[in-house]
């Protein structure tokens, strides 16, 4: 095993995600490209563009989505909800829009949590043509009455394309552990970076072992439609070759782990991950597989129902 120096992977890793926080990310767009650009640095990823339009299954990948600005002028002529300053304040695959409304008309395009006032919330409409902003409740309480400025310049563009990657480390066999993650949602810590980051340090690690039994595949996406794109190339492979496999994601809280298992609840990932869980005696829950969540979804979905937990 390779000498392991911790502290020096905490710092690299705090860097990589100030890095990559600023970044606008959605399931298309330079966002997503920017952001495997910048894992490619630290592990050989293969990029696999798959062109907006294209039929997956029974899914259509949409057209990729460029955001330039979008910003609202309040009555007092205040430059307001600037996804400049937060890129959550405007609804993921906006449709664009230039306009001046009244406050009542404004107030259908805005989006807050009462129970949360301080909270932005995190909307998308990747599939239905709208427009949007989200706010925290007290500053959408402290609108004035009047007239607003809408700005929402982006673009929806059917020669785009979908951006995924992968990479894959080789063992003595060709049976195949999987390792996916997803990287769509903007400056979101837990629900967004953890899960790269902690794939990305993952693969330097058994990059540096000598032996390695079994063949890792390492998979960046887009949440749900990016797995079922992955799955419409390799799927067949995986079915073949899959032996165990992972979807990582929000795991940067402090607070117990929690596994979901597979479909089949009795895999060897599902055995793997109980035993090294009750081992190594850290507070836990272990769930059983239910059809929605993150990308375990499609992984275990009729057809393949694959060995993946969550």
């Amino acid at each position: 095993m390779h000498e392991l120096n911790p502290s020096a992977e905490i710092i690299a890793m705090e860097k990589l995600f100030d890095r990559l926080w600023p970044i606008n990310r959605s399931i298309t767009g330079d966002g997503v490209r920017q952001t495997h650009d910048i894992l490619g640095e630290l592990i050989p990823l293969t990029r696999i563009e798959v062109p907006s339009g294209s039929h997956i299954f029974d899914w259509i990948v949409p057209p990729e989505w460029e955001l330039n600005e979008a910003y609202i002028i309040d009555p007092n002529g205040r430059q307001i909800l600037d996804v400049q300053e937060n890129n959550l304040h405007l609804i993921s695959y906006s449709e664009p829009y230039r306009g001046t409304l009244s406050k009542s008309e404004l107030e259908k395009h805005l989006h807050s949590l009462p129970d949360l006032p301080d909270a932005i919330p995190y909307l998308t409409s990747y599939y239905n043509r709208t427009w949007g902003f989200c706010l925290s409740q007290k500053e959408r309480d402290s609108l004035p009455e009047g007239n607003y400025e809408i700005v929402v310049d982006t673009k929806l563009k059917a020669n785009g394309s979908m951006t995924i990657s992968e990479v894959v480390l080789p063992g003595e066999t060709e049976d195949e552990v999987l390792i996916s993650t997803y990287t769509c949602h903007p400056s979101m810590a837990n629900n967004e970076l953890s899960g790269p980051l902690v794939a990305t340090f993952l693969y330097q690690r058994l990059a540096a072992m000598k032996n390695r039994r079994f063949t890792y595949r390492f998979a960046f996406l887009v949440e749900t439609i990016g797995a079922i794109a992955y799955l419409h190339q390799k799927g067949e492979h995986l079915r073949h070759r899959l032996k165990a496999g992972l979807v990582t994601t929000c795991v940067g809280l402090d607070v117990p782990f929690t596994y979901k298992r597979s479909l089949r609840g009795n895999t060897l990932i599902d055995r793997i991950v109980g035993h090294v869980l009750k081992e190594e005696n850290v507070d836990h829950k272990i769930i059983d597989f239910f059809p929605w969540g993150s990308d375990e979804r499609q992984y275990c979905s009729p057809g393949f129902d694959l060995p993946v937990g969550s």
